[in-house]
């Protein structure tokens, strides 16, 4: 693949994707072909777009000749990762965790090469596999000796919950330990010599280096606490880079809405719903964002951000943003349906969409139901509109009001009789009828079978 700069640390350092690195990483991913790895922990059964940085980190690794690998932790997920929380996560059972793991694993598909054929082919592992057949008294003779609890205790996601009453358990004060093993299994078993990670999760990823240097390490002395940042590069046998944690132009977290951040999973976050997360970003975010989370060449993502500059309204960064991380995410299918869809709700032509799209587009409308007895009685649309659709409107005489006005459409067209009796011809796929009042607001009424 071809490439704007000569070696990933140049691209990376261009897409301002570089927070941390260990002194002579710069060098050695210009010189080297590395394998390197980055770590999910399965919280949840699918990834979210703030995992798109580190996800991408691992792409253009990829794309530069370097060897990918996902740990995906089976074995860490059953702790839970203290870092960015103010409170103990909730621990999840061992098959909420393997299904978890296996919906990650299929995400991963849609943006790393694991064909046989790819000479730097990505691999996946899991943790577990190690993790959950290590013994304790082991695990603290091979691993823990190596650790200063004073260093432990120093670690950011450590000593930020130490201020607080509820403080930190045993359990997730040794999860650094645990992340610390994962880099030393890959080294010895993997020739892994690269770890990667957000800026929150620095201070562990330098506790696998330490603990890599002290059992492999020609400087590790017993009981030797020497300041990474200190050594020279030919002293550490492993090396490692940490993304910034994004924020938006106005400070918040990235990815952070009402209701948590957008999924990769598109029966969580439909195609359409992540489109417009990223068309709707700012013009400040749109340039930063392309250099994050798109291949996008140099020379275009510079063009793009003259276009912000002279012709802001146009939006044709954030077009172009939107249309790449879907397309990335969902492929062409699913970058198809979301310009499909945006295109059916700005027509009002909603006819043309399935159930499933409008289910999918319409994540923030409220929901009624009526069932098919209901429309054998003769329910009128006021009287499902009112009191079936769950407030959606207030009153019979308000709907009343609203159509003399031409405010109210069914499915796209204009209502001009509202003690009408409904039918099953009035919802789409014989499932969902939506009520829009005014240009913006939608809402969904569904048929549900008598038997729920």
């Amino acid at each position: 693949m071809t490439t704007d700069f000569d070696n990933v640390y140049e691209d990376l350092q261009w897409r301002n994707a570089i927070a941390e690195s260990t002194p002579g990483a710069e060098q050695v991913l210009a010189r080297e072909k590395v394998t390197c790895y980055i770590g999910f922990d399965p919280t949840a059964v699918s990834l979210h777009v703030g995992n798109l940085v580190p996800i991408m980190g691992l792409v253009r690794m990829q794309q530069h000749g370097h060897t990918p690998i996902v740990i995906v932790g089976g074995g860490t997920g059953m702790i839970g990762d203290p870092s960015g929380r103010s409170e103990e996560r909730p621990l999840l059972t061992s098959d909420q965790i393997d299904e978890n793991v296996a919906g990650i694993q299929r995400q991963l598909e849609s943006f790393l090469d694991f064909s046989e054929e790819t000479s730097n082919r990505a691999r996946v592992v899991n943790n577990a596999d190690w993790l959950r057949k290590v013994s304790l008294i082991e695990f603290l003779r091979d691993v823990g000796k190596h650790f200063s609890v004073n260093t432990m205790l120093s670690r950011e996601s450590v000593r930020s919950r130490m201020d607080r009453d509820s403080g930190i358990s045993f359990t997730e004060f040794s999860y650094q330990l645990l992340q610390a093993y994962d880099f030393l299994r890959l080294f010895e078993e993997q020739n892994c010599t690269f770890q990667m990670g957000g800026s929150d999760q620095w201070g562990n990823i330098l506790g696998g280096i330490e603990l890599i240097r002290r059992v492999h390490g020609r400087t590790a002395a017993a009981g030797d606490q020497q300041d990474l940042s200190q050594l020279e590069a030919a002293d550490l046998p492993a090396h490692a880079m940490a993304y910034p944690l994004i924020t938006t132009s106005s400070g918040e977290k990235f990815g952070k809405s009402i209701g948590g951040a957008p999924t990769l999973d598109p029966e969580q976050t439909s195609p359409y719903r992540l489109y417009q997360f990223f068309f709707n970003v700012s013009d400040a975010d749109a340039v930063p964002y392309l250099k994050l989370f798109t291949m996008l060449s140099k020379e275009r993502i510079e063009g793009l951000a003259e276009a912000v500059e002279t012709a802001p309204r146009e939006r044709e960064a954030q077009q172009a943003l939107a249309a790449e991380v879907t397309r990335t995410v969902h492929g062409d299918r699913g970058l198809d349906e979301a310009l499909r869809v945006t295109k059916a709700l700005f027509a009002n032509d909603l006819m043309t969409l399935s159930a499933r799209e409008l289910r999918g587009a319409l994540t923030e409308a409220s929901h009624g139901m009526v069932r098919p007895t209901d429309l054998s009685d003769g329910i009128t649309l006021a009287s499902a509109v009112t009191v079936h659709g769950g407030g959606m409107i207030s009153s019979a005489s308000e709907l009343r009001r609203l159509v003399a006005q031409g405010a109210v459409k069914i499915n796209g067209r204009a209502e001009t009789d509202p003690l009408r009796p409904l039918s099953e011809q009035d919802f789409i796929d014989g499932q969902v009828m939506v009520v829009q009042r005014g240009k913006k607001s939608h809402d969904l009424i569904w048929l549900e079978p008598d038997n729920r």
